[in-house]
C-alpha cells in the first residue's frame, strides 16, 4: 500500500512546491502530480499545510522525562518517541561528561535501542565530552572532566565504533589537537565544544580536523581584551571561518532573535545545524519554579521555559523541541525553507546520514505536516504514522 500526500507546500530541498509525495515501503517513492492514487492506497490531504522532512537532532541528551545517561535501552527508546511527536524522526543521543562507567553504559543503552526496526531512528551516539574545559564547563559536572592527554579514552572510541558519530572537546587541552587528528582518522565528527580557546587555537584545532563547533555562543569563548589588544575566541572563530559549521541552540531563550539573525548572516542557511541540547525534562511538561536533578547530578531548575543553574548565572540546557527552533530561526527573519534545511539536511549531512532530512526519492519516509503556526499536526517516521491530528486541525 502506498500513502499519497497532497495538498500541502512541500519543502523540497530547492524549492517550495504545491506537489504529491508518495510513500512505499518506508521510503519516498516519488514527488510527482502525475500519479493517480489508486483505491487501496491511503490519501494524506493536507491542504494549505507544510510538508516537511523529518527533523534531525544531532545534539538531545534527554525527552520526555528520560536521560541518555542513564544506560537504559528502554529510555533512549522512550526519549526518541516523545521528540518524534513534535516533527523530530531522527535523533543523535547524547551523553553529558560522566564517569566512565556511565558513559560505556550510555553508550550500550544507545546501541541497543538504534536496533529498533521502526519508529524514529536512533542514528548513533553523540559524546559531548568528556574532555571539556573547567573554564566553560556550564552544566557539565566538574568532576567528570578529562585532560585528553592525561586520560584513557580509548575505551569510549572502542565501544562502538561504527556508531560513534561526533565527539565534542575543547582542542586547546593538553592532547585536544591529537584527539581531533583521531576522531577526523576514524570518521567522527570532530566538534569544539566547552571551549576557552582562543581564534588563533581554532584555526589550529582546524587543521587537526576540528569542523564544527558545539552550541555556538554557549560555553564558548567570546572576544577578550589584554591590555590594548583584542583577543578573538571560539565564538568568533565560529562566525568567521568557512570550515566550521555550527551548532544552534534557537529556543528563543539560549540566543535572542538578532542573534539568530547574525549567525545566518555569516554563516548562511548551509552551516548551520540546530540543535535543541534537550535535557530529560525537554518534549514534556514541565512546573514553573521547580528544582530538577539531572542524571549526572548536577541541580537545575525550570524557570521562564529554560532550565538554569540554581545560582541563576547560566543556562543549564534546554528544553525546546525542533519544531520551536525552526519557528525562531523564521521569526528571525530566515526563509522556512532554509530554517527547516537546519533543522533536517544539515545535521543529517554533518554525521553522514544521507537518507535523512530531505524529502526526495529514495530517502526514508521522515515526513512532518505543520500548520500555519508551524506546529506538528502529522508526523510520519520510516513509513509508520506516529501522530495524527489531521482531522482535529481541520475542525
Amino acid at each position: 500500500m502506498k500513502t499519497v500526500i497532497r495538498g500541502a507546500r512541500v519543502i523540497l530541498p530547492a524549492s517550495v512546491s504545491e506537489t504529491q509525495v508518495v510513500v512505499e515501503d518506508g521510503a519516498i517513492l516519488e514527488i510527482t502530480d502525475r500519479y493517480e492514487p489508486q483505491p487501496e492506497d491511503r490519501l494524506i490531504c493536507a491542504e494549505g499545510l507544510y510538508l516537511c522532512p523529518g527533523f534531525v537532532d544531532i545534539h538531545v541528551h534527554g525527552g520526555g522525562g528520560f536521560s541518555v545517561n542513564s544506560g537504559s535501552k528502554d529510555a533512549v527508546t522512550h526519549m526518541a518517541r516523545a521528540h518524534a511527536f513534535w516533527g523530530t524522526t531522527s535523533l543523535l543521543p547524547t551523553t553529558l561528561a560522566a564517569p566512565m562507567p556511565q558513559l560505556l553504559g550510555a553508550i550500550s543503552a544507545v546501541k541497543a535501542a538504534s536496533l529498533c526496526p521502526d519508529g524514529p531512528t536512533v542514528l548513533g551516539v553523540h559524546l559531548e565530552g568528556p574532555c571539556l574545559n573547567p573554564v566553560q564547563s556550564g552544566a557539565q559536572a566538574p568532576g567528570s572532566l578529562l585532560v585528553p592527554a592525561e586520560a584513557d579514552i580509548a575505551p569510549l572510541l572502542e565501544a562502538w565504533p561504527e556508531g560513534l558519530k561526533m565527539m565534542g572537546a575543547a582542542p586547546e587541552l593538553k592532547g585536544g589537537m591529537e584527539l581531533g587528528n583521531e576522531l577526523s582518522r576514524r570518521g567522527i565528527a570532530a566538534s569544539i565544544a566547552h571551549s576557552n580557546a582562543t581564534y588563533y587555537e581554532v584555526q589550529e584545532a582546524v587543521k587537526h580536523g576540528y569542523s564544527d563547533v558545539t552550541h555556538l555562543y554557549s560555553s564558548c569563548s567570546g572576544l577578550i581584551r589584554i591590555n590594548s589588544y583584542r583577543i578573538p575566541g571560539v565564538i568568533e572563530a565560529g562566525l568567521n571561518l568557512d570550515e566550521l559549521t555550527v551548532q544552534v541552540i534557537a529556543d528563543g531563550k539560549h540566543l535572542p532573535l538578532e542573534l539568530l539573525s547574525l549567525i545566518y548572516r555569516c554563516k548562511g542557511a548551509e552551516k548551520i545545524e540546530l540543535i535543541t541540547d534537550g535535557l530529560e525534562f525537554s518534549a514534556s511538561e514541565l512546573k514553573e519554579g521547580t528544582v530538577y536533578r539531572q542524571e549526572n547530578g548536577m541541580e537545575t531548575v525550570y524557570e521562564d521555559g529554560v532550565m538554569k543553574l540554581l545560582s541563576r548565572q547560566s543556562f543549564a540546557g534546554s528544553v525546546a523541541t525542533l519544531h520551536r527552533c525552526v519557528g525562531n530561526m523564521v521569526k528571525a527573519g530566515v526563509p522556512l525553507a532554509q530554517a527547516v534545511r537546519m533543522a533536517g539536511e544539515n545535521p543529517a549531512r554533518r554525521i553522514g546520514a544521507a537518507k535523512k532530512g530531505r524529502i526526495a526519492p529514495g530517502c526514508d519516509a521522515d515526513l512532518v505536516i505543520l500548520n500555519k503556526e508551524l506546529s506538528p499536526v502529522w508526523v510520519m517516521a520510516r513509513g509508520s504514522v506516529l501522530r495524527d491530528e489531521l482531522d482535529a486541525h481541520r475542525r
